[in-house]
């Protein structure tokens, strides 16, 4: 595992890092607990959106500077922070489905609104913890069996035509089982009690929905990241970038899910999009001891795939 921390990016960085980690999640739940149980405005989302893109790209800043004053080449750090970019992107992105996701959720277990914050901050913190395990494992695996590239590469591949055919139709979450699975070792009650995951029902300590729903939740961004990880780790294999840019999409999640809540059935040809950008980065990865793409190229791709699914959506949006 120390072989991750050999790169090109100094051990400062990484403290850096997780200094910045820290404080924000310290700063989350000052602020959770000042404010209490609210329903988030479409103002503050969209400031605190602004405000984790603006922490990313000085982050990035920083990783640009940090490499070449390591190095000495404005080449690699200028690369490498290209590979950031992409990486951020690309995670940001495939993020938006966890958004459809998210929705479907809450309206199935029929979440007040004023609780979703609270939700959303635990799966923020759950999804940090398994991404960084997740990122780390998978840059050690990679070390030490390339031909994984292809493995990853393959099931990119046939997610993105999966995720083609399947744009459109709704997941169930009846057979879900992380749900199946408390319902099966735990009674849980049928009302709310606040913000509180467990309550007490005729004497009985017994969980409450909200708990179930934090629980499906951390279930669906452990299916979410066996597809976004990999998708990174065809951009680069520098371990330092994917777990960086991983985090801090992340990071701004929350805030994009109540920024973008309301008009996501405005992206209705999103998946189409996310679908190609997997089958791209997919065959990237499985071409990538024959072909090399320029990391400018593979940002580019990401960038107008969205562009246009954005834009397509919008058209086909006003022509209802």
């Amino acid at each position: 595992m120390s072989a991750l921390f050999n790169s090109s990016e100094p051990l400062w960085l990484w403290v850096v890092f997780a200094c910045i980690v820290v404080a924000a999640l310290l700063v989350d739940l000052v602020l959770l607990r000042k404010k209490g149980s609210h329903v988030v405005e479409a103002r503050e989302a969209a400031m605190w959106s602004v405000i984790w893109v603006v922490v990313s790209l000085l982050f990035n800043a920083l990783l640009w500077w940090a490499v070449r004053d390591t190095t000495g080449s404005t080449t690699t750090a200028t690369e490498k922070a290209i590979h950031f970019l992409t990486g951020y992107l690309l995670e940001k992105s495939l993020a938006v489905d966890n958004i459809f996701v998210f929705l479907m959720i809450f309206s199935y277990f029929s979440v007040p609104q004023a609780y979703q914050k609270r939700v959303l901050m635990f799966g923020v913190l759950g999804a940090l913890v398994l991404r960084a395990i997740m990122i780390l494992a998978g840059g050690w695996m990679l070390q030490q069996f390339h031909w994984l590239l292809y493995v990853f590469g393959g099931f990119l591949l046939f997610t993105g035509v999966k995720m083609w055919f399947s744009a459109g139709t709704e997941m169930s979450l009846t057979e879900n089982p992380a749900l199946k699975l408390l319902r099966r070792v735990m009674t849980v009650s049928k009302h709310y009690d606040g913000e509180k995951f467990f309550t007490f029902e005729n004497g009985r300590r017994v969980a409450t929905p909200l708990l179930m729903v934090v629980v499906v939740i951390e279930f669906s961004d452990v299916v979410f990241a066996v597809d976004s990880i990999p998708a990174i780790y065809a951009v680069t294999t520098d371990a330092f970038i994917v777990l960086t840019s991983n985090i801090f999409a992340i990071l701004g999640l929350r805030a994009m899910y109540f920024l973008l809540a309301a008009v996501a059935n405005r992206f209705s040809l999103l998946n189409y999009g996310l679908a190609c950008i997997l089958v791209f980065i997919g065959l990237k990865m499985l071409l990538i001891d024959w072909i090399k793409i320029p990391a400018m190229l593979s940002l580019g791709v990401v960038v107008a795939i969205l562009a246009a699914t954005m834009i397509l959506s919008w058209m086909q949006t006003r022509k209802q």
